[in-house]
């Protein structure tokens, strides 16, 4: 049993992939300043980076895990997550209203993966 771990610091490892499965930490905006769509739109274009340096891509995510500051930006982040994931590959998701790390992040996700084979 091997398990890689990328990015790794004291507190997290951005990828861990075990057995074929890539787990990413949770991720969040750049600039935090933005409003929901382009905090959501930046985060998922750092997931499809992650993915690929993982071995993986959207139509191998097998789970996600979105945490919204408020749910009143549920419809707003759809608009951008609905067309992100490709036809016939939506995963398991959740979506719960969560406090946040830092007061301006409106947006963070964690995505469980298949490795491409």
């Amino acid at each position: 049993m091997t398990i890689e771990r990328q990015g790794t610091n004291e507190r997290s490892s951005r990828i861990v992939i075990h057995n074929d499965t890539v787990y990413l930490c949770g991720q969040v905006a750049a600039d935090a300043s933005a409003g929901i769509q382009e905090q959501t739109q930046t985060t998922l274009d750092k997931v499809d980076a992650l993915l690929i340096e993982a071995g993986s891509d959207r139509e191998h995510i097998l789970s996600a895990t979105i945490y919204l500051r408020d749910m009143k930006d549920f419809a707003a982040m759809n608009e951008i997550w609905n067309p992100w994931v490709p036809t016939g590959y939506a995963p398991a998701r959740a979506c719960v209203e969560a406090r946040m790390a830092r007061q301006e992040l409106l947006f963070e996700i964690s995505v469980i993966a298949a490795v491409k084979k």
